[in-house]
């Protein structure tokens, strides 16, 4: 038999200290040097291969990277430090 949990302490457990709730986080990078119709390319491949990234969408007109990403697995500075080490020095948006 299924029991519920008091909504009280499902909030107690979910707000004390040290808690961590992860999900899907959304980044905006901006991108140098992209030139050509390929750069994008290598860029998106080379943030695709950090652990925990799912989508990543790349602008070559705009010189950005969306990148939805779970915030448990990654960190922007390991998806910008992709980026930059592909060749395509990338740091959040301002």
């Amino acid at each position: 038999m299924l029991r519920s949990i008091p909504m009280g302490l499902a909030l107690a457990v979910l707000l004390a200290p040290g808690t961590v709730i992860a999900g899907e986080r959304i980044v905006t990078l901006s991108v140098e040097n992209m030139t050509c119709a390929l750069c994008p390319i290598t860029v998106r491949r080379a943030i695709e291969s950090v652990p925990g990234v799912g989508d990543v969408e790349v602008d070559i007109d705009t010189q950005t990277a969306v990148v939805a990403f779970d915030d448990a697995i990654s960190t922007v500075q390991l998806i910008a430090d992709a980026s930059t080490n592909a060749g395509y020095p990338a740091r959040p948006a301002e």
